[in-house]
């Protein structure tokens, strides 16, 4: 089995915890590779388009981008983390993101998507942890995962682990625990359940690149040929 972790933050405080409790029945029977961003995918995407029109090896900052992109779709189970920075995800998730844009299903959305599992976890001080979380699950979503689990908790007063309340810590690591041991139990073997509203998405997405390709073609609408999506193969059937 294997697991891939992106951090939204290189910072190890309450975020970090509540990955390692999750990831701590894990080790040991599966495969982790983590990712800490920024120092992982350092740079901007700047909106250049290239990924969209020349291809996603063709973008200037593909050698930061691609380790992480190509560790995500060798994956059985995805993990992202991020504390709320302003009521949204940190800058260097959101950044790495944007890299991924030619994988949303519009694009060109790799396949194995459609069959993985992915947890995301957030916190933040007051509010803030569910709209970060949404704003990893918007993305994540429009590759094609069905199966997605939010875990997020509110710190209201306290930043630093061990001096939140005893019945405060015990309340979030019994909850984080109860994740685990729920994916824990899957039979990765199986691919996961895509959801009708993905196949919605996915259908009115191929719409539009029978569309694009009645009129000029384009990468993207050659990739869904190339996959047989314009005909009768789905991304979700194996």
């Amino acid at each position: 089995m294997k697991i891939v972790v992106v951090n939204g933050t290189m910072k190890k405080g309450v975020t970090f915890k509540l990955k390692e409790m999750f990831l701590q029945q894990f080790r040991g029977n599966a495969e982790i590779s983590e990712f800490y961003l920024p120092k992982d995918c350092p740079t901007f995407c700047a909106g250049c388009t290239t990924c969209f029109i020349k291809g996603e090896d063709s973008c200037r900052n593909s050698q930061h981008s691609k380790p992480i992109r190509e560790a995500i779709e060798n994956a059985d189970l995805l993990v992202f983390t991020s504390p709320a920075y302003v009521m949204h995800t940190t800058g260097a998730m959101k950044s790495f993101l944007d890299h991924m844009a030619f994988r949303w299903m519009p694009h060109r959305p790799h396949p194995a998507m459609f069959s993985k599992r992915a947890v995301i976890i957030t916190q933040c001080i007051g509010a803030g942890a569910k709209p970060a979380a949404q704003d990893i699950k918007d993305s994540l979503s429009w590759w094609g995962i069905s199966k997605i689990e939010i875990f997020t908790t509110n710190l209201m007063t306290e930043i630093i682990w061990d001096k939140l309340p005893q019945k405060k810590r015990t309340k979030i690591t019994r909850k984080i625990k109860k994740l685990s041991n729920k994916f824990a139990r899957i039979n990765y073997e199986r691919p996961a359940h895509t959801k009708s509203k993905t196949k919605l998405k996915f259908y009115m997405c191929r719409f539009i690149q029978k569309s694009v390709r009645k009129k000029q073609g384009s990468l993207d609408s050659d990739y869904w040929v190339e996959q047989g999506w314009l005909g009768k193969r789905r991304p979700w059937k194996r």
